[in-house]
């Protein structure tokens, strides 16, 4: 079942001074991203941004591949190109959102379990007809008085490996993304007692589903305090707490983690990465994932207007470079204005 082909991509995905975009907003989100900026939630207008975002220059000197959602996937380019095929002739591997999305956990009190394993092996089937490469499936686990509950930790992490065993199955890499989130006023301590608690458990699973580490990519939320807590750490404190939780965690066999932002600034989640990336050397290639880290300056600059494509495209390069700079540990503030 497993490739060599699988254990290529999954380095490649992680490969020194690239990462990973996230361009997989649902219509939902996208249409609050949009309606945020002035814009109608069109299916013309989100296909103009998908396209702004993969074929931006010189993109892959930075970005490694790009999740991507079932809509964009199926969409073509102004000039009737396929815009997953605009990504790879962009150098950068496409890949693919295969969740449904967050819904109440039957049986608790108010946490969720995502959705999207019925009829799951047939959507990656097609998937791999339509060239993608990887896949991506999120989970999302809340802190609060008793929670996350064992139960949800539990029921999350079966689906994600249930999800991943059937993804290496198709022969495509999965990336395995449990997010503990930041909301909430919780502190930098109980963060990383809530995040070691849930990858023990989702490492635990994949074990028991058969899952290749090798050919996967893990995908987790940094340690961080939550944004309503009155003291929040400093980067150095988050990536101390953050590269602690890993290590207790994470076997050395996966390839590479590509953090996601969860809701840190621009800014505020390229220093944290940099600060981790400092405390190497690390036993697995640490890097990016971010999506509206990466993506949000780029939206408020194009705001739909053909004039303004050129200079969003110039925005998100900027910004991925400053970010595959994080990765190797080099970022300084002063290249945000370079």
């Amino acid at each position: 079942m497993f490739s060599d082909d699988m254990r290529l991509i999954a380095r490649e995905m992680v490969a020194p001074g690239k990462g990973i975009l996230a361009a997989d907003e649902s219509t939902g989100t996208m249409e609050k991203r949009l309606h945020a900026v002035g814009l109608d939630s069109t299916e013309e207008v989100r296909r103009q941004y998908r396209e702004l975002i993969v074929s931006t220059p010189e993109l892959g000197k930075s970005i490694s591949s790009v999740i991507l959602f079932d809509e964009t996937v199926r969409q073509d380019s102004s000039s009737g190109v396929p815009l997953r095929k605009v990504a790879e002739d962009n150098g950068v591997l496409p890949g693919i959102k295969v969740d449904k999305g967050a819904k109440p956990l039957a049986g608790s009190d108010g946490e969720k379990i995502t959705e999207g394993l019925d009829g799951l092996r047939d959507r990656l089937s097609e998937y791999v007809e339509l060239g993608m490469n990887f896949t991506k499936w999120r989970a999302v686990l809340d802190i609060a008085a008793d929670r996350p509950s064992d139960y949800a930790i539990h029921a999350n992490a079966h689906a994600l490996g249930r999800y991943a065993a059937l993804s290496q199955e198709a022969g495509l890499v999965p990336m395995v993304e449990p997010e503990v989130l930041m909301d909430g006023d919780h502190s930098l301590e109980a963060a990383e007692e809530a995040t070691v608690r849930t990858l023990r458990e989702v490492f635990d699973e994949l074990a028991k589903q058969r899952v290749e580490l090798e050919s996967m990519v893990l995908k987790p939320n940094m340690v961080v305090a939550g944004k309503d807590h009155p003291q929040q750490p400093s980067s150095a404190d988050v990536a101390e707490a953050t590269v602690r939780a890993l290590k207790r965690t994470v076997p050395p066999a996966v390839p590479g983690i590509a953090f996601l932002s969860g809701g840190q600034s621009d800014e505020e989640a390229t220093v944290n990465l940099n600060a981790i990336n400092q405390l190497g050397p690390l036993p697995w290639q640490v890097t990016f994932s971010f999506g509206r880290g990466l993506l949000a300056p780029a939206l408020q600059e194009w705001v739909g207007r053909s004039e303004k494509f050129d200079g969003a495209q110039r925005v998100l390069a900027h910004r991925a470079k400053l970010n595959g700079a994080a990765r190797e540990g080099k970022y300084e503030s002063v290249l945000e204005h370079a």
